[in-house]
């Protein structure tokens, strides 16, 4: 709880056992409640999960990383959540960042936050982003500020917060069950002229940290450039 406000971090998850605790462990006191989706894992996620004493929803079948986090938002929704933290469970994002995410929403200064991965070019490759990834990340996030009249540095993060009031406005359920969920979702809240605030997040890829591939990665990037152009031309939700 900060400033009256009930913070609740939703997890994504897939996989996650070996590194679920550790982000656990790094969340605030602030931290309300924790709620864990698991998208049918392989591992032993959802019971470490419930030993650490999270509140975990597991799905009978895999459904994707957006339908994933539409179980998130909705759970957290129902919960009774002013503030949402979504992070990924596999520790390549800092857990101690939420609590700034949440007073800088709490403190009304924005509606939205994101944690940026990109601060400069040597700091994401030495933090293990691939040099694809960072080509791509750069060159699609140009492009969807061009679009939208934003100046964010990163559009791709998997570390965000959103106030109450911007989940209960936008129809994020209509959106793709698949990676592209999130530009749709930015997309639908820069529509509704949200305030988008954003925090520097250190970058760490390594062994244990899930990272989707190649083909997956092109899949998500001409999936980004259609949501970008559906904008442009006035298809929005």
């Amino acid at each position: 709880m900060y400033n009256g406000q009930k913070i609740i971090v939703v997890l994504p998850a897939y996989n996650a056992v070996q590194t679920l605790e550790r982000t656990v462990d790094d969340l605030p006191d602030t931290v309300d409640e924790i709620i864990l989706v698991d998208d049918k894992s392989d591992d032993e996620t959802v019971a470490l999960a419930r030993r650490l004493g999270l509140f975990v929803f597991a799905r009978d079948r895999n459904g994707g990383y957006g339908a994933n986090q539409k179980t998130c938002y909705r759970l957290a929704l129902e919960h009774g959540a002013d503030i949402i933290v979504m992070i990924h469970p596999d520790y390549q994002y800092d857990p101690k960042l939420v609590k700034y995410f949440a007073e800088f929403i709490a403190d009304d200064y924005f509606d939205v936050m994101l944690g940026t991965r990109i601060r400069s070019r040597r700091e994401a490759l030495a933090g293990g982003m691939p040099l694809y990834k960072y080509l791509a990340n750069r060159a699609l996030s140009i492009l969807e500020n061009l679009v939208s009249g934003q100046n964010l540095s990163e559009w791709h993060t998997g570390m965000r917060a959103y106030k109450r009031e911007v989940l209960e406005s936008i129809d994020w359920q209509a959106n793709s069950d698949d990676f592209v969920f999130d530009s749709q979702v930015l997309f639908q809240i820069v529509a509704r002229h949200y305030r988008i605030g954003e925090i520097p997040a250190p970058v760490r890829y390594f062994k244990e940290a899930s990272s989707i591939n190649f083909w997956r990665s092109w899949r998500y990037g001409w999936g980004t450039l259609m949501t970008a152009l559906k904008y442009l031309f006035g298809v929005r939700k």
